[in-house]
C-alpha cells in the first residue's frame, strides 16, 4: 500500500453503537475512573520523588508502574470518551496506530517490570543483608531502561508489521479501541505472519514474566517459612502482598480474557476488556497505599506542608 494513502483511511471503532445509554452510563463511570487513575497514580510518582524514605528500588519501580499506567490509560480513555458522546465513532488510520503502537508499548512494559518488582522482592526477603549491594542503584535504572526498551522493541515490531498491510474494506473495529488484532484483521491480505508474530509477542511477554514471578514466589514463600516467629513471617508477607495482588488482578483478568469460551453476546466481552483497560490502573494505587505506612505517612507530611504553605 503506498504510505500517501494513509491520511485517506479511517477506522470505526463500534464499541457500544447498539446500546446508546450504556455509552452514556459508562461515559460517566470512565471519566471518574480515569480522574481516579490520574490522581492516584500522579501522587504515587510525586511521593516517591520528593520523600526520601520512598528511595528504594521498590518505590522505585512503583513509580514506574504508575507512570506506565498513565501512559497506557492516556493513549486511549480520552478518545473513548469523545466517542462515547458522538455519533461519529471514527479515528484515522494514524491515530489508529499511535493509540495501538503506546498501548501495546505500556503493556509489554508492563509485564516485564512486574517480573522485575518480583525480583526485587526475592532479594529483599532472601538475601536482606546483600540487598542494598546487588539492588543498586545503577542496576535498578539499567533494569528498568530494560524494561521499557523491550516493551518498545515488541510494540514497534507489532507495529511495523501491522501498517505494512494493505487496508480496502469499511474498516469496522468492533472495540472501544484500536486493539493490534481487530485492526490487522480488517486488512485485504494474508495476515498469518502478523498473528504468528502476535502469539509469540504474547508468549514472551505474557507467560515468561509470569513464570519468572511464580519461581520468584516460590522461594519467598520457602524463605518466609523458616522464619521461626509469627511477626517475622506477618511481616515478610506484608512486603510482598501489594505486588501479589497487583500480579493476581492484571494476570487474572488476561487469563481470564484468553481462557474463558467465546461468548455470544460481544458487549460482555468488550466489557471485561474495558475493565482491564481501565479499572486495573486505577485500582494498582490504591493496592500499593492501603495499609502501607511508608505511602500514608509520606502522604500525611505532603497534605501538612501544603497546609502550612497555604495558611502562611
Amino acid at each position: 500500500m503506498d504510505r500517501t494513502n494513509w491520511t485517506a483511511i479511517e477506522f470505526i471503532l463500534r464499541g457500544l453503537s447498539e446500546y446508546p445509554k450504556a455509552e452514556k452510563l459508562l461515559f460517566v463511570m470512565c471519566l471518574m475512573m480515569y480522574l481516579v487513575i490520574l490522581l492516584g497514580n500522579s501522587t504515587l510518582i510525586i511521593l516517591t520523588l520528593l520523600d526520601p524514605r520512598l528511595h528504594t528500588p521498590m518505590y522505585f519501580f512503583l513509580g514506574n508502574l504508575s507512570f506506565l499506567d498513565i501512559c497506557y490509560t492516556s493513549s486511549f480513555i480520552p478518545s473513548m470518551l469523545i466517542h462515547f458522546l458522538s455519533q461519529e465513532k471514527t479515528i484515522s488510520f494514524t491515530g489508529c496506530v499511535v493509540q495501538m503502537s503506546v498501548s501495546y508499548t505500556t503493556g509489554s512494559t508492563e509485564c516485564v517490570l512486574l517480573a522485575v518488582m518480583a525480583y526485587d522482592r526475592y532479594v529483599a526477603i532472601c538475601n536482606p543483608l546483600r540487598y542494598p549491594i546487588i539492588m543498586s542503584k545503577a542496576l535498578c535504572i539499567q533494569m528498568a531502561a530494560l524494561c521499557w526498551g523491550l516493551g518498545f522493541r515488541n510494540s514497534l515490531t507489532e507495529t511495523i508489521l501491522a501498517i505494512r498491510l494493505p487496508f480496502c474494506g469499511k474498516n469496522v473495529i468492533n472495540h472501544f479501541v484500536c486493539e493490534i488484532l481487530a485492526f490487522v484483521k480488517q486488512a485485504c491480505a494474508d495476515i498469518s505472519l502478523n498473528e504468528i508474530a502476535i502469539m509469540l509477542g504474547n508468549v514472551i511477554f505474557l507467560f515468561s514474566p509470569l513464570l519468572l514471578i511464580c519461581i520468584s514466589y516460590i522461594f519467598i514463600l520457602s524463605t518466609v517459612l523458616r522464619i521461626s516467629s509469627a511477626e517475622g513471617r506477618k511481616k515478610a508477607f506484608s512486603t510482598c502482598s501489594a505486588h501479589l495482588t497487583v500480579v493476581t488482578l492484571f494476570y487474572g483478568t488476561i487469563l481470564f480474557m484468553y481462557m474463558k469460551p467465546k461468548s455470544k453476546d460481544s458487549a460482555f466481552d468488550k466489557l471485561i476488556a474495558l475493565f482491564y483497560g481501565v479499572v486495573t490502573p486505577m485500582l494498582n494505587p490504591i493496592i500499593y497505599s492501603l495499609r502501607n505506612t511508608e505511602v500514608l505517612g509520606a502522604l500525611k507530611k505532603l497534605m501538612s506542608r501544603h497546609w502550612i504553605w497555604r495558611k502562611g
